[in-house]
């Protein structure tokens, strides 16, 4: 593909001068630190509500202050967390050209269509496994920090492979994402179908057809819709590989074919 490595250092070269990495990071620390927050007030539910974590009234989510539960927070989060925080992260790296007023200026170039493309998405998906890696050591730390007991080798190395692969589910989603961005030119429409998804998942996973609707498919693999992620078949990951590269031959075709005269 001509002119991809060039693509692919413009983009990188882009993403580091700006401030979206830290606040996309910043952002998803929010994930550990709620659940280190979680582990405290589990481990003390009484001193929890005398140092002003929980009222009275509060209702608790069933669950023990261990390392399997406190591995499993983290595995749901990012079913959920990470695909609003990849898809802004999306938004960003389609959007800007257009918010910025540069993407006819890039087409200018002597790089292809189809090369920026492929730069555009090879940075997302290295970003996103920044991210998945920053919160996942971040969720040792904090873990070790509040002393929770249950952990072993065994058991992290084989969450560590169950939290990648939701973060791999949840990035097989973005093409669509990407495509929103370049149909509508910005930053709206990306963010807006992110929302929808998200919302049209829980409304599947509640019918009971999650697992043949592509964007459920995260959230029933992490666990978070309970007994329904037991209904998950290859169909489920035939039905999200297709959406995948659906996406992705889209927003190669409209990058190829469309008049980007502003």
């Amino acid at each position: 593909m001509n002119g991809l490595l060039p693509a692919f250092w413009a983009e990188a070269l882009k993403a580091r001068r700006s401030r979206a990495i830290w606040l996309t990071a910043a952002g998803f620390m929010m994930l550990p630190l709620v659940g280190g927050l979680m582990m405290i007030i589990l481990k003390d539910p009484v001193r929890a509500q005398e140092m002003g974590l929980i009222s009275a009234k509060a209702q608790l989510a069933a669950g023990v202050a261990d390392w399997p539960t406190f591995f499993g927070l983290l595995t749901q989060g990012i079913a959920i967390g990470g695909a609003i925080v990849f898809a802004m992260v999306t938004a960003w790296v389609f959007g800007r050209e257009f918010s910025d007023r540069t993407a006819k200026d890039l087409l200018a170039l002597p790089t292809s269509r189809a090369a920026i493309v492929a730069a555009k998405f090879i940075l997302i998906a290295w970003w996103a496994l920044g991210l998945a890696l920053l919160v996942f050591a971040a969720g040792l730390a904090i873990g070790n920090a509040v002393l929770i007991p249950g952990w072993s080798a065994d058991l992290t190395w084989r969450s560590f492979g169950a939290f990648l692969a939701v973060a791999l589910l949840d990035f097989m989603l973005l093409p669509f994402v990407a495509l929103f961005a370049s149909m509508g030119r910005g930053y709206l429409a990306p963010l807006g179908w992110t929302f929808l998804s998200v919302f049209l998942a829980q409304i599947a996973a509640i019918l009971g057809w999650g697992d043949w609707f592509p964007w459920s498919v995260p959230a029933l693999f992490s666990g978070m819709a309970g007994p329904r992620a037991a209904d998950l078949g290859l169909h489920s990951y035939v039905a999200i590989t297709l959406a995948f590269v659906a996406g992705l031959a889209a927003t190669f075709f409209w990058w190829q074919r469309a008049d980007h005269n502003r």
